[in-house]
């Protein structure tokens, strides 16, 4: 009997690789017997298919698994609903990194069987909230699985900030802004900052500061429970923008306060029982291979 018996199907429009990729999971899961569901964006890749179709947002409510057939934006695009739902979430590479995405095109027919006859393992990964409050109103949220950004929107110049956790003032800054990121977001634009490589487990935030006016402005590792309040300063004829996962930001104004914390709702990603997050490093990023030794 299989551990999943109704898998949603979500796929990236555009991209020939992913049409192949939905394809071929159509045949293996329909020989495996199991019912399939995709969204209404996918059934314009699958148009023969007699599957089960509903909205995007709905999917979730109606499977017990959901395949992503894309790359980690794929991933982070579904990852809000998935996560609400409860459901796990398994991940086809078609993009170019895939630290989301870990299952290759060519491993499809393997992998999918393994993973539906019960062996796989199962990772939880936390999502962050944050709203921005004026005059003591909430006016925008947001919500993320690799990070909350302040940046300076489309004007080359610094901005000004004030940084507590936890109601306790850390710092004021000038800089290009601030990269609040999760373990998950620590391998993705935080990264490219110069932030820590944080192993997905750990209950953790780290913040990132972007080009800082200061020689002793270091990335900060923090509890995620903690709460992150970001008081913005004075500008300079910019308005500072907040983005969640590399979505289109929403403007600040001046004492402004943006509050970013960790949400209750996790994303359940299904992995390989072989999945090892260090490989994933060392193919993903460049890393080293094992030195050979004479007496190995």
């Amino acid at each position: 009997m299989s551990a999943f018996n109704r898998i949603g199907l979500v796929g990236r429009p555009g991209h020939a690789g992913v049409v192949e990729s939905l394809q071929r999971l159509e045949k293996v899961l329909q020989k495996l017997g199991v019912q399939v569901v995709i969204d209404e964006t996918s059934t314009a890749l699958l148009p023969k298919s007699r599957f089960q179709v509903v909205p995007r947002d709905e999917l979730a409510a109606h499977c017990d698994l959901v395949i992503v057939v894309g790359g980690d934006g794929s991933m982070l695009g579904a990852a809000q609903t998935l996560a609400a739902h409860n459901v796990p979430v398994l991940g086809i590479n078609r993009g170019r990194l895939g630290f989301l995405t870990d299952i290759l095109p060519e491993e499809i027919d393997a992998r999918l069987a393994e993973i539906l006859a019960g062996n796989y393992t199962e990772e939880a990964r936390f999502l962050i909230e944050c709203e921005l409050i004026r005059a003591g109103q909430i006016v925008s949220t947001g919500s993320a699985l690799n990070d909350v950004v302040l940046h300076p929107g489309t004007a080359a110049r610094m901005i000004e900030f004030e940084l507590f956790i936890n109601d306790q003032f850390v710092n004021s800054q000038q800089s290009d802004g601030l990269i609040v990121a999760t373990p998950t977001g620590s391998t993705a634009y935080s990264l490219s900052a110069g932030g820590p490589i944080m192993h997905p487990s750990l209950n953790a935030l780290v913040l990132v500061p972007m080009y800082p006016h200061s020689l002793s402005s270091r990335p900060l590792v923090i509890d995620a429970n903690s709460t992150v309040r970001i008081v913005i300063g004075k500008q300079r004829s910019i308005l500072p923008q907040i983005s969640c996962d590399g979505a289109i930001g929403f403007p600040t104004s001046p004492g402004d306060v943006v509050i970013v914390r960790k949400k209750a709702a996790a994303l359940r990603l299904i992995h390989p029982l072989d999945h090892n997050f260090y490989q994933t490093c060392r193919s993903k990023l460049g890393w080293g291979n094992r030195l050979v030794r004479s007496d190995d």
